[in-house]
């Protein structure tokens, strides 16, 4: 795809790209021409790489456990032996569910090492490069919780709200050095990370009546805000958390 809102000639990189929200990601990134290199513990299914085709673009797996600071460290070492990354996306999120006071230590820091530690280590090995050519993007995948506190998930939110500002102080750094540094906040989406809210009738009422948009999102509609961030369109977009929620937080 050409224009300000094509990526041609890109290579990417998604974490967590080969299903929910990342699925969408991917997609979205191959469709508007960039090549997509995905890290995550599961293998990329066969849809994205039928999508890739269709699209004369290509599709790369790199296996990580991303609360693994070795393994994270290894994984983009070799990333960066074969491809020039112009994008990083930091999708992949881990959430537990647990009333605050009896919530599990190590729940805990397993989260906010996949949700928080794995991105900002992920922005350094990534970013170095794009700071030395000066030019790239990064897009880190915030929350609703970001802004709010949510119900029985402390660690989650905690590392959402500092995901947000990761993203702030990193723009505060990069954007003058030609790096851009931006987050989406989806909304409620349906996904497997939702699945217990989706699968609760009284608890999928309250939410949904409070969303003016009337629906639940799906992956494409934070894949495209994802493309727009990491496109020529964005470049004087920095530092910005944009929520794809469809309008809950208006309300």
């Amino acid at each position: 795809m050409s224009g300000p809102f094509g990526l041609t000639g890109r290579t990417a990189v998604v974490t967590g790209g080969g299903r929910g929200l990342g699925l969408g990601i991917s997609t979205a990134l191959l469709r508007a021409g960039a090549d997509v290199v995905v890290l995550g513990r599961r293998e990329v299914p066969g849809e994205l790489h039928e999508e890739a085709a269709r699209h004369g673009r290509r599709v790369h797996h790199h296996a990580v456990d991303l609360a693994d600071a070795s393994a994270v460290e290894a994984a983009a070492r070799a990333v960066l032996d074969a491809h020039r990354v112009d994008v990083l996306v930091n999708n992949a999120g881990a959430q537990e569910r647990h009333p605050a006071v009896d919530f599990p230590l190590q729940a805990f820091d397993r989260v906010l090492d996949v949700n928080l530690r794995a991105v900002f280590q992920l922005c350094q090995l990534f970013g170095r490069p794009m700071l030395e050519r000066g030019e790239g993007r990064v897009v880190n995948v915030a929350s609703l919780l970001s802004f709010q506190g949510g119900l029985t998930v402390p660690a989650y939110a905690a590392s959402k709200g500092a995901v947000a500002q990761l993203t702030k102080a990193l723009c505060n750094e990069w954007a003058g050095r030609g790096v851009g540094v931006n987050a989406v906040a989806p909304g409620y989406m349906a996904t497997d990370m939702n699945e217990a809210l989706l699968a609760d009738p009284q608890r999928l009422e309250q939410l949904s009546v409070r969303i003016p948009a009337g629906r639940w999102g799906t992956p494409q509609d934070v894949g495209d805000v994802v493309v727009f961030l990491a496109s020529p369109a964005a470049a004087y977009v920095h530092g910005h958390v944009l929520a794809v929620d469809g309008g809950w937080l208006a309300r």
